[in-house]
């Protein structure tokens, strides 16, 4: 019994993420497959932009019960362009990113960035890489750049714990904020991915923090899979 109610919920967050991709403009859903067992969805396939395997990934976390994404979709090019095109635009797309230093790099392969250098927080970061979602050609984005924090980790769990309260989408009070050295680790439940991340963004603002071990789980209310309209 155990098992036909579990293959049931299976089918039923299949059904519902390749509906939320079949609605979402930003993604080409008929390219894509959809596995689930057990809250976790594999998506596979193939789509033409690097920012639509990225939002396919974020339609497949709006669905309830999913839990964790394998994202296995693979970029495919309409039209190729040269690694010296993308790396212009990479690096106008940095500049024009007012928060970052002059110390983040990028190098093009195939289509390939990798983006390297130094940044001040881990928030920067996260712009860093966010900044070239969207550049044309881009199969995909490795993320090598290096939080130097210019200032100490000493004190600062009560500033995120206060940044976690003042955020409505945090769902801060299941939330437990533990510092050692330069690593934050966020422990606890929410409700879903959106407060998950957004618990995440919080502590990334945090001077002296280097690092996030975000083991926050995300556990749906108990109704029957369908879709989150938002």
């Amino acid at each position: 019994m155990a098992t036909s109610t579990l293959t049931d919920t299976d089918l039923q967050v299949r059904d519902a993420v390749l509906q939320r991709l079949s609605w979402d403009p930003r993604v080409e859903a008929s390219a894509i497959g959809v596995t689930a067992k057990e809250g976790v969805v594999t998506l596979t396939g193939y789509v033409d932009t690097y920012a639509g395997k990225l939002a396919a990934e974020r339609a497949a976390k709006r669905v309830r019960h999913v839990r964790a994404v394998a994202n296995d979709i693979l970029v495919r090019l309409r039209l190729e362009r040269t690694d010296t095109d993308i790396a212009a635009d990479a690096v106008q797309a940095l500049e024009l990113r007012a928060s970052l230093p002059d110390t983040v790099q990028v190098v093009v392969h195939n289509g390939h960035v990798t983006i390297t250098g130094t940044v001040r927080t881990l928030f920067q970061r996260a712009v860093a890489e966010k900044a070239l979602r969207y550049i044309k050609g881009i199969k995909d984005v490795v993320n090598r750049v290096r939080v130097v924090p210019s200032l100490s980790a000493h004190g600062v769990q009560p500033h995120i714990a206060q940044a976690l309260r003042h955020d409505a989408d945090a769902g801060a009070r299941r939330l437990e904020v533990v510092v050692s050295g330069d690593t934050v680790t966020l422990k606890g439940s929410v409700r879903s991915w959106q407060e998950r991340e957004s618990a995440e963004i919080a502590a990334m603002h945090a001077p002296g923090i280097a690092h996030i071990d975000n083991q926050i789980v995300v556990e749906w209310p108990g109704q029957p899979a369908d879709i989150e309209i938002c």
